[in-house]
């Protein structure tokens, strides 16, 4: 089975740690902005870091939604990281409304500045925390994850999809529920820096490149 994976380079994202892991997991992998790269991709990665309209304003000035609109149509996988996972979505409103891939429908909101318990707590959600999967609908980018596995996040926005069985791992952060890995079809995302989970993010790698 090839290995072969197109990271889409658009100015903002963990480039090279996210190269270095898919190399780590033995990955034949392609850095590029080259729509023409992109479109005959076996399989794409879309990291972001940063603000989502940042982030989505570069991929439209490079070019690079309709490459990926169109790769996504022909049933090929498509991951998308940090950032890159938010913006499969229809919008956020972090700083303001962005309109984002429309891949799965739903929303990214701001993470409240409160636990469920009422008390003030930090935002962004930054740290180690462990996943909370469901193993009815995990899919096969999960396939093998510990249910309890630790993972790690820096975001201050969480997604919301419309259809919860999108959802196929979330975390808890004092009680409120974050959206950890979701998927529809060949589009699936992570929250979380799977190339900064060790062995956790590793094995999720490993996964999306048996996809």
């Amino acid at each position: 089975m090839s290995t072969r994976v197109t990271i889409i380079d658009y100015g903002v994202g963990n480039i090279l740690s996210v190269r270095g892991a898919f190399d780590h997991c033995g990955a034949e992998n392609v850095t590029t902005s080259d729509l023409s790269e992109i479109e005959k991709a076996e399989r794409l990665v879309l990291p972001g870091v940063g603000a989502f309209g940042d982030c989505v304003g570069e991929m439209r000035a490079a070019g690079l939604v309709e490459p990926v609109l169109r790769f996504v149509q022909t049933g090929r996988p498509l991951l998308g990281i940090c950032v890159g996972m938010q913006m499969l979505l229809d919008d956020s409103e972090e700083f303001g409304r962005h309109e984002g891939l429309g891949l799965i429908p739903g929303s990214v909101v701001a993470i409240p500045q409160t636990g469920a318990d009422g008390q003030p707590h930090r935002v962004p959600h930054m740290g180690w925390n462990r996943l909370i999967v469901d193993p009815s609908r995990s899919g096969a980018l999960l396939d093998g994850i510990d249910e309890n596995a630790w993972v790690y996040f820096v975001h201050s926005f969480t997604a919301f999809p419309d259809d919860p069985s999108c959802r196929l791992a979330d975390a808890d952060y004092n009680g409120r529920k974050i959206a950890a890995v979701i998927g529809r079809g060949n589009v699936m995302g992570c929250q979380f820096h799977p190339e900064k989970s060790g062995e956790a993010g590793l094995s999720i790698i490993r996964n999306f490149l048996r996809i």
